[in-house]
C-alpha cells in the first residue's frame, strides 16, 4: 500500500513539472509568495521618485548703497593768479576721503564725500616762490552703476592753503573755492573698491602782505584711491 501511495505522489509531481500543465505558474507563484532575494529593493527602487535637484540661487546683486573710508594718493600742478600769475607749480598730494552713496532702482548712484589732502604742489620764478600744502572738499558725487563698475562726476566746495614766499618774507593763507572733476570706480569685492579720479580746483585769491597784492592758485589732480564699504 505505501508503495503504490508514493507512485502516486511521484506521478502528481511529474504532472506539475510536465509542459503544458501549468506547473511553471505554480512555481513562479510560490517563488513571488516567498520573496525573491532583493525583489522588495528593486521594486521600492522603482517606485521612489527621482530625488529633485538642488535650487541654484542667482548670485547676489552688488549694491553701492553705503557708507565708506579710504585713501588716495597722486600728482597735482597748479597754476598762479594775480600777483603771482606766472608761476606754475607741480607736486604729488595724498590724503583720505569719506562718504556716503545710495543707489536708486535706475542704477543712478548719488552720493556726497569730504576730503583731505597733503600737497606739495610747489613753484618759483625768480624770488617768489608759491606752494599749495593742503587741499579739501565738500563734493557732490552722481554716477551710474554698471554692476561693479561706477563712472561718476563730482563737485562743489573747495579749499586750501597756500603759501607765498618773497625774498625769505613768507605768508599762508586759507583760500576758498570750487572743484569738478570725475572719476571711475570699481568694486573689487563686496567691501573693497579703487578708483582713479581727475579733479579740477579753483581757490580763488587773497590778499598778501608780503607781496603787497591779491595771490591765489588753481590746480588740477589726478588721484587713485581705495574705499572701504560698510
Amino acid at each position: 500500500m505505501m508503495a503504490s501511495a508514493w507512485r502516486g505522489v511521484r506521478s502528481d509531481a511529474h504532472n506539475i513539472l510536465r509542459p503544458g500543465f501549468g506547473g511553471g505558474a505554480i512555481l513562479l507563484a510560490a517563488a513571488l509568495a516567498i520573496g525573491l532575494p532583493g525583489a522588495d529593493a528593486r521594486a521600492a527602487d522603482i517606485a521612489r521618485p527621482a530625488a529633485a535637484a538642488p535650487a541654484v540661487l542667482p548670485a547676489p546683486v552688488f549694491s553701492w548703497t553705503g557708507f565708506y573710508i579710504g585713501g588716495n594718493a597722486g600728482y597735482g600742478w597748479s597754476s598762479g593768479s594775480d600777483g603771482v600769475g606766472a608761476i606754475d607749480g607741480s607736486g604729488a598730494v595724498g590724503g583720505g576721503q569719506l562718504g556716503f552713496n545710495y543707489q536708486f532702482a535706475n542704477n543712478v548712484v548719488a552720493g556726497l564725500e569730504a576730503d583731505l589732502s597733503a600737497a606739495d604742489i610747489s613753484g618759483r620764478l625768480g624770488g617768489v616762490s608759491t606752494s599749495v600744502d593742503m587741499l579739501g572738499s565738500v563734493r557732490g558725487r552722481l554716477g551710474y552703476a554698471a554692476g561693479r563698475l561706477m563712472p561718476y562726476v563730482t563737485g562743489g566746495f573747495a579749499f586750501g592753503n597756500q603759501k607765498v614766499d618773497v625774498l625769505g618774507l613768507d605768508q599762508s593763507k586759507t583760500l576758498t573755492g570750487w572743484t569738478a572733476g570725475a572719476g571711475l570706480e570699481y568694486a573689487l569685492t563686496d567691501h573693497w573698491t579703487a578708483r582713479t579720479e581727475y579733479l579740477y580746483t579753483d581757490l580763488g585769491s587773497k590778499f598778501y602782505d608780503a607781496l603787497g597784492t591779491q595771490a591765489g592758485a588753481s590746480t588740477q589732480t589726478v588721484r587713485a584711491g581705495i574705499n572701504f564699504k560698510f
